[in-house]
């Protein structure tokens, strides 16, 4: 149901990097293998079970990764109160662990492509609960905010390795609804994390934050630990060793080197700034990640201040955002089914425009002003909490729809390693955004008042409201001036 990098269907999240096509360079001679298609080795012929026990798996880390994006965002009065801190530097734990997760798929990516993404995977998973640990157990304000960032950067890598293994594991026909599931946990944990965070901290303190996250870790270490290798090269390597077949080296560490400063770093630099496709709808998806962010600090600001919520009641708030996702994620299955796949007949296969997955984001777009001009506007003495309260709903839901579709445009318009480089700096900027944006909320809350600064978000979004329109009405014209790899039309 959704798109992905081919039509093998590999999504490109975060700095996922494919530096070649991995039937170009298994790193053994590829007829060494006749059989494989139909090889009980080959991940796509597991059976049920085991593909299920890898999906969870991937799914547990991804919730674990992304709930601790916000579960300590309760907790800055305490951190206050114990490090002696002001509220600005009070958010500088989640900041961080926000910035890093733009970071640590860098090399996540292609160190999955190494030596494998079980490994990656295992290792992510222990590194970083050994530095949640850290955090739990320090009393230094900086090494928190080290530990923390440390943790995200170790947990970072599942965003960009999983869809990898989507693809390896599932086919392209039962492949949509693994990757829907896949990637709707990144966008459910900003919206439990608070939740579950509200209540711990008023009841435990800050610390158990920390250990909440190390429940999560261990559930997902316990499922990873039934999975298996899916990276088709390592597995053939392993398979070709056992029977004495010739193993190709691999390329020079210089080579390699060179590839990923190109792919990893410099390119998604290039194209951020110098590319108008990749540039416009990062901004975009950047600044609605911000301000999705940013309700971190706003939701219990505005309904503390209004509605005299506690900590615990205000932490409901947050299952708005998560109601606004599955509402999102329904739009971009029903866009899928009856918008893009209605136009397959009408083209070659494979070659539908990219602009036709651009239709939620169309309608997305109008949902994210309208949400925060609804929440600025209706929370007030006179109006129930519910009011606002339900206008998180309509932001949550276009932020999704905008996010998800922009990624499979920038999927269906580039080829190769260039979709990946794309993908490279939309996680840099969103990531960037997401962490910069709750440092100055409560102060542009607290000057400009809720109504106001709920409606300087607002009118942003709503000055970015035309980019998937314009992408689509000009998008073949735009793609064919691309100095880039592009699908023309």
């Amino acid at each position: 149901m959704l798109q992905t990098l081919d039509e093998e269907g590999l999504t490109p999240t975060a700095a996922s990097l494919h530096y070649k096509d991995e039937l170009e360079n298994p790193g053994i001679k590829p007829e060494s293998f006749p059989d494989w298609e139909n090889s009980l080795e080959n991940p796509r012929n597991w059976p049920a079970w085991k593909k299920s026990i890898l999906m969870a798996a991937m799914s547990a880390s991804a919730i674990t990764g992304s709930i601790s994006t916000s579960i300590m965002t309760p907790a800055r009065a305490e951190l206050m109160q114990e490090f002696h801190v002001s509220s600005t530097v009070a958010i500088l734990p989640v900041t961080f662990y926000v910035l890093a997760l733009g970071f640590g798929p860098v090399l996540g990516g292609p160190l999955s492509e190494t030596i494998g993404r079980y490994p990656v995977y295992l290792g992510s998973i222990i590194i970083g609960s050994a530095f949640v640990i850290g955090s739990g157990f320090t009393h230094n304000f900086g090494a928190l905010v080290f530990f923390r960032f440390l943790t995200g950067f170790a947990w970072a890598p599942v965003f960009a390795v999983a869809p990898g293994s989507l693809s390896e594991t599932f086919l392209p026909k039962a492949r949509g609804p693994a990757a829907a599931t896949f990637t709707l946990m990144p966008f459910l944990g900003p919206g439990l994390g608070p939740v579950i965070g509200s209540f711990v901290v008023s009841r435990k303190g800050w610390r158990w934050t920390q250990w909440t996250e190390l429940f999560f870790a261990a559930f997902s270490l316990l499922l990873t630990l039934g999975t298996s290798e899916t990276f088709r090269p390592v597995i053939q390597r392993r398979l070709a060793k056992k029977r004495g077949l010739e193993v190709r080296q691999r390329p020079l560490l210089s080579t390699q080197l060179h590839e990923f400063a190109v792919v990893a770093l410099i390119r998604p630099l290039r194209m951020l700034l110098m590319e108008p496709t990749v540039s416009f709808i990062c901004l975009h998806v950047a600044c609605e990640f911000g301000t999705l962010f940013s309700f971190f600090a706003a939701v219990p600001y505005t309904f503390g201040t209004v509605y005299g919520f506690d900590l615990d009641t205000s932490g409901l708030i947050f299952l708005s955002i998560v109601i606004g996702c599955l509402l999102g994620f329904l739009t971009v299955i029903l866009c899928d089914i009856f918008v893009y796949r209605k136009q397959i007949p009408r083209y070659p296969p494979h070659q539908v425009p990219p602009e036709y997955r651009l239709a939620p984001a169309m309608f997305g777009s109008i949902g994210l002003p309208l949400g925060l001009f609804w929440f600025g506007w209706t929370a007030r003495d006179g109006l129930s909490w519910a009011v606002p309260g339900a206008a998180i709903i309509p932001f949550a839901w276009g932020n999704l729809c905008v996010f998800v579709s922009t990624m499979q445009y920038i999927t269906d318009t580039y080829h190769g390693d260039v979709v990946a480089s794309a993908a490279g700096a939309n996680s840099l900027a969103r990531y960037g955004f997401a962490g910069v944006f709750p440092l100055f909320t409560i102060q542009m809350y607290e000057k400009l008042g809720i109504a106001w600064a709920s409606s300087l978000l607002g009118f942003i979004a709503l000055a970015l409201l035309p980019i998937p329109w314009v992408l689509f009405r000009f998008g073949p014209s735009i793609r064919a001036k691309s100095r880039f790899k592009t699908v023309q039309a």
